[in-house]
């Protein structure tokens, strides 16, 4: 049984001095071990008075003697009485409220006396504390019932470190398990959705492994439409006025066409009224086109066409409006404005296309063959140009002349005859 304490654990000393008990140290090298942890460890006050327990011997002045093992003031260990808790280690002990009164210093043979040894922590491998070695003051928590007994081996094995690992290691789990939580939440926010990562990574597990049959290959960009090939707007109808009038203003169709043949080199420009709304580029490509064709005038190397844009040409060929068109070939005293027809204006340098008829061809030919029917057009007004007069059919359903009034009609005399376009047919 432990011996009875004079008024509780911290009761004051029943002696008046201002000294503590000396504390009791441990061999050299324990001395040692104390010091190297003082160095990293701030000092701590000393512990304050506690009562000398009964039947403790005391010496001199009132203190209890202490002994320790192996050295100090000799003799046999007395076992430390026990006190009201268990032993704390890796760390100092909390500071009592109150003054605190400086404790008396002893030395031992080994050496200085270390006052902070008290406080200080044991090394991770040193064996447990004996009662003998145990210090005497009141800076540990006292033992209470259920402590460990003096002698006993030491709990815990390697102390702070290994609670040290343990904490660093659960605060590591905590805060990975919150950054996987934060993000969850955060992608369902904004995904709208409670789908987790576990239910994707399920129905991707339950999905098939390949999902290539199900996908359709995308559809190629659709190509931008290419543009109307040339024969394809010779044999297209446009709208326009029978009774359409120009402002009379002509505009030459840029670019130059190269005479493509060996023969006689005719030169001509092509111009077109201003205002008229048709294509001048294809009303130019068709007449270059056209009179070089080795059906039309320049059949068998006679001649070859080139079309300049200036210059001095031989002749211009000119797409005017029905109004514009019949005031320049009045000039020539002819009169267009019966049937809408075209002329070579011979008392001037045009060959003048009445564009009523090239938008909208004539009934002799129909709406299916405008392409025939221009080419017609171009061969009989350039033959003109030429100095070729009109000719008429001579054997039914043979081809017309290409120099016969095929716009107004292809029976003459009465006799039928088929439309024809070219100067040269059978080429």
């Amino acid at each position: 049984m432990p011996p009875p304490y004079a008024a509780g654990p911290h009761a004051p000393a029943p002696y008046g001095t201002g000294f503590h008990a000396p504390a009791s140290y441990n061999t050299a090298s324990h001395n040692a071990s104390h010091n190297a942890a003082y160095s990293a460890a701030p000092p701590q006050a000393p512990a304050e008075h506690t009562a000398a327990a009964q039947g403790v011997p005391r010496t001199r002045g009132g203190h209890p003697e202490q002994y320790e093992a192996g050295g100090g003031w000799g003799g046999a260990p007395v076992p430390a009485p026990p006190r009201g808790g268990p032993r704390r280690r890796g760390g100092p002990a909390p500071a009592p409220a109150g003054p605190r009164i400086p404790g008396q210093r002893a030395e031992t043979a080994g050496g200085p006396a270390d006052p902070y040894a008290s406080v200080t922590d044991w090394p991770d491998d040193a064996p447990a504390q004996t009662p003998a070695d145990a210090p005497g003051d009141g800076g540990r928590e006292d033992r209470g019932p259920g402590a460990e007994e003096p002698g006993s081996p030491a709990k815990g094995g390697r102390g702070g470190k290994g609670r040290t690992l343990t904490g660093i290691a659960a605060a590591a789990v905590t805060t990975v398990l919150a950054v996987v939580v934060a993000g969850q939440v955060a992608e369902d926010r904004r995904g709208g959705t409670g789908t987790t990562t576990s239910d994707r990574d399920r129905a991707d597990e339950e999905a098939p492994a390949s999902r290539s049959d199900e996908r359709q290959p995308p559809s190629p960009a659709a190509a931008p439409p290419e543009p109307p090939i040339y024969e394809t707007l010779m044999a297209a109808r446009f709208s326009i006025d029978p009774k359409m009038k120009g402002d009379g203003k002509f505009e030459a169709v840029p670019g130059f066409d190269q005479a493509p043949g060996k023969g006689r080199k005719v030169r001509y420009r092509v111009d077109i009224e201003k205002g008229l709304g048709m294509d001048g580029k294809l009303f130019a490509d068709a007449v270059q086109r056209t009179l070089n064709d080795n059906r039309s005038w320049a059949h068998n190397g006679a001649m070859t066409f080139e079309r300049i844009s200036s210059g001095e040409p031989r002749f211009v060929i000119t797409l005017a409006s029905p109004m514009t068109t019949h005031a320049w070939c009045a000039k020539s005293g002819l009169d267009t404005s019966v049937d809408n027809v075209s002329c070579d204006a011979a008392f001037s340098d045009r060959v003048v296309l009445n564009a009523y008829r090239w938008a909208r061809g004539s009934d002799t030919y129909g709406p299916g063959a405008m392409h025939a029917y221009r080419q017609m057009l171009i061969n009989h007004e350039v033959g003109h140009r030429l100095g070729h007069g009109h000719v008429n059919c001579a054997t039914k359903g043979a081809l017309a002349p290409v120099m016969q009034q095929q716009t107004k009609s292809l029976k003459i005399g009465g006799i039928q005859c088929r439309p024809n376009p070219w100067p040269h047919p059978g080429s």
